[in-house]
C-alpha cells in the first residue's frame, strides 16, 4: 500500500524538516507501506519554498509545489491531492503539532474498513483564539452540512483513494476539504492522538481568514442558509403582524392611547436590517455563482519540484 502525505506549508522553514524527518523515520518502521511526501508553499514570505527544494533534491519521494501568490490552506490540500497517487492520503500540518509518529493510528482505522479517518485531540495545544474558531466551525459543520454530532473533525486526516478521486472532481473556486470529504462518505472514524505545542510561530487564520473559511463551507455546501433566510423572513412577517394586530386592539379599546413613533422606528429599523440581511445572503450565493461561472480556478502554480506540470493550472481567488 502507498500512503501519500499532503501538507500544506507557509512560515515553516523552521519547522518543516523535523516534520518530513518524522515522517521518514515512522514509514521506516511500519512494514508493508510505500509513501510519498507533497509539500505545497502556498506563497510563504519566509524561506519555506527554499526548504521544500532542499528536501526534494534529497530525496526522490519528496515532491514541491509553489503556488505564484497566496491561496489558503484548502487550496493547497487541492493541489497536494491532485499531485497524489496514493492508496491511502494523509493531510497534516507543517507546524509539527500533528504527531506524524503516529501516522499509524489513523492508517490503521482505515484498514478497518473506514473510508476517512480524523486525529482527536484529548488536550489541544491551540491558543484560545484557534479553539474558539475550531468550535464555531464544528457547529456549522454539524448544522449545515449534516457532519454527525459525535465526529471530531481536524486538520490531520486519512482518507481513501476513492475519497480523494471524488474530491479532487471538484473545480469550482472556493473549495472546501470537510465539505468534500462529508459529501463523498459518512463512514468515517475518529483515533485519538497526542497535541503537541507549537514550537515557531503562530497560526496562519485570521479573523478575517476564518471567516472567509466558513463562508466557503456553508455557501458551497448547503443551501441551508437560504432556508434559514426563508424562516427568519416567516418569523419576522409574523411577529410584524401580530405587533400590528396588537396596535389595533389596543387603539380601539383605549383611543386616548398615542400612538408610539418610537415602537413604529424600531420596527422599521428591525425588518430593514432583516431584508439587509437577507438580500446580503442572496447576493453573497450569487456572486459565488459568477465567480464560478468565470471559470475562476483555485490556484496558480508557479514552479514544481519532482513533479510533472499539470494538464491544467488552476488558480482561486482569496477569501475576501
Amino acid at each position: 500500500m502507498r500512503v501519500s502525505f499532503v501538507i500544506p506549508c507557509y512560515r515553516s522553514e523552521r519547522t518543516l524538516g523535523n516534520v518530513v524527518m518524522e515522517i521518514q523515520e515512522t514509514m521506516a518502521g511500519l512494514n508493508g507501506y510505500d509513501y510519498e511526501i507533497i509539500l505545497v508553499n502556498d506563497c510563504s514570505p519566509d524561506d519555506t519554498w527554499g526548504v521544500i527544494r532542499r528536501l526534494c533534491e534529497g530525496d526522490s519521494r519528496i515532491r514541491g509545489v509553489n503556488f505564484s501568490r497566496n491561496f489558503g490552506q484548502h487550496a493547497a490540500l487541492m493541489a497536494g491531492l491532485r499531485q497524489s497517487v496514493g492508496d491511502y492520503v494523509v493531510c497534516l500540518d507543517d507546524d509539527g503539532q500533528t504527531p506524524a509518529d503516529e501516522v499509524g493510528r489513523l492508517l490503521g482505522k482505515l484498514e478497518e474498513g473506514y473510508d476517512a479517518v480524523y486525529a482527536s485531540y484529548a488536550h489541544k495545544q491551540h491558543s484560545l483564539f484557534r479553539n474558539l474558531g475550531s468550535k464555531v466551525n464544528e457547529i456549522m459543520t454539524r448544522i449545515l452540512l449534516d457532519k454527525p454530532r459525535e465526529l471530531y473533525i481536524s486538520s490531520y486526516f486519512a482518507v481513501r483513494r476513492f475519497v480523494v478521486e471524488d474530491m479532487i472532481r471538484y473545480e469550482n473556486s472556493y473549495p472546501y476539504v470537510i465539505g468534500l470529504v462529508l459529501r463523498a462518505t459518512k463512514n468515517i472514524a475518529n483515533v485519538e492522538v497526542n497535541h503537541r505545542e507549537r514550537q515557531e510561530g503562530g497560526s496562519g487564520y485570521t479573523i478575517k481568514k476564518l471567516l472567509g473559511l466558513w463562508f466557503n463551507g456553508f455557501t458551497a455546501f448547503s443551501v441551508k442558509p437560504l432556508r434559514i433566510a426563508t424562516c427568519v423572513g416567516c418569523l419576522s412577517a409574523a411577529v410584524g403582524f401580530l405587533y400590528g394586530l396588537y396596535t389595533i386592539v389596543k387603539r380601539l379599546l383605549n383611543p386616548q392611547v398615542p400612538m408610539g413613533f418610537s415602537s413604529t422606528m424600531a420596527a422599521i429599523v428591525f425588518f430593514g436590517g432583516m431584508i439587509m440581511i437577507m438580500l446580503g445572503l442572496i447576493g453573497e450565493y450569487i456572486g459565488r455563482i459568477y465567480i464560478s461561472l468565470n471559470n475562476s480556478p483555485q490556484y496558480v502554480v508557479r514552479e514544481r519540484v519532482n513533479g510533472e506540470e499539470p494538464a491544467g493550472t488552476q488558480a482561486l481567488p482569496e477569501n475576501e
